[in-house]
């Protein structure tokens, strides 16, 4: 048995023929699962039921449901996912002014192992499948009727270490014969992993691209961010530079901002100049707590001293309010 959402329209209509079915059938089954949130072909009302009969002979469709759901003072909710081999991920809407921004995961656990990140505390797992990317938005949207207007590839796992089955899953999110979501309204944030900056550069998709940086010299990186040993920061510009100027949007460097770790004068410099060097805009978020590390958050004051310092060097430079952080949902603590 396959699971459909693992497919492109274009691929199912070539399964289609597998099982005697025309390939105008694929549109509408995509149109029942994508708009109407269908998990079930015998919903499915405008398909003869010998052809339901014989979908459902080959074919299922995946879904997941949440095994708990959690909701913030500040309204943020989390949702945790159990899937079918009993792995765990971990899903976040976001909600800021009219926006409801949904926080993706691609992995089970992370392999890359940051050293203020509680994604990768229990290991690696396994990749997630497209279907189980594409489940997280169906369930929340038609499930839980959100109207989601935003989605961030930020939550647990590296985006671009799953990268075949995270672009299949942008592409059936972007078609209008599927999700019909604006390609401008999805955000893929990674680590720094050079072969997906490249082939993401080829995707052909108004897509935003955002660097997990949190710091700006190879030596602080290597210690907080373990990737950096095998993509140090000048193949990592030299990469995002090439993505530029293959047509990609504004970068974003995400920056986590830890109190006495990467906060000094020397750190505010050396972020100006990669920031100025690709005019990428800066995310500064206050780091958030996780039991177990030793880090801390900065104080308020600071952050806006570190903001005020970036934005007197020409630096677009914003500060993310980081939420959920009573129910470990904010930047940098999901688990799973």
């Amino acid at each position: 048995m396959k699971d459909i959402k693992n497919f492109t329209l274009e691929e199912f209509k070539e399964e289609l023929k597998n099982i005697s079915g025309p390939s105008y059938r694929a549109e509408q089954i995509f149109s029942w699962i994508y708009k109407k949130g269908a998990e079930d072909f015998n919903a499915m009302s405008n398909l003869p039921k010998p052809f339901r009969d014989r979908l459902s002979q080959s074919y299922y469709i995946g879904a997941i449901k949440p095994l708990k759901h959690l909701k913030s003072v500040d309204h943020t909710e989390k949702f945790l996912f159990n899937l079918e081999d009993g792995n765990l991920i971990e899903t976040v809407l976001i909600y800021a002014w009219k926006r409801e921004t949904l926080c993706i995961s691609t992995q089970a656990g992370c392999k890359f192992a940051c050293s203020f990140c509680a994604s990768g505390i229990n290991g690696f797992k396994r990749d997630l499948s497209v279907s189980e990317i594409l489940s997280q938005i169906l369930s929340i949207e038609h499930n839980l009727k959100h109207r989601i207007t935003n989605f961030v590839f930020m939550g647990m796992g590296e985006p671009f270490d799953n990268y075949d089955n995270v672009s299949k899953a942008i592409r059936i999110m972007n078609s209008k014969k599927a999700m019909g979501i604006a390609a401008r309204r999805i955000t893929v944030s990674t680590s720094g992993i050079i072969p997906g900056i490249e082939k993401f550069k080829e995707l052909g998709l108004q897509v935003n691209l955002s660097i997990s940086l949190h710091a700006a010299n190879n030596e602080l990186r290597d210690k907080l961010m373990p990737v950096n040993k095998k993509y140090p920061i000048e193949e990592l510009l030299k990469a995002c530079e090439g993505y530029m100027k293959n047509g990609g949007r504004m970068l974003t460097f995400e920056y986590i901002l830890i109190h006495g770790i990467n906060d000094s004068q020397k750190d505010i410099d050396e972020l100006a100049g990669v920031a100025r060097r690709l005019k990428a805009k800066v995310n500064l978020i206050a780091y958030s707590p996780i039991p177990g590390l030793d880090f801390h958050t900065p104080l308020e004051n600071d952050v806006k001293i570190f903001e005020d310092k970036l934005f007197k060097r020409g630096i677009n430079v914003t500060v993310r309010d980081s939420k959920g952080k009573d129910i470990m949902a904010a930047c940098g603590q999901l688990a799973g």
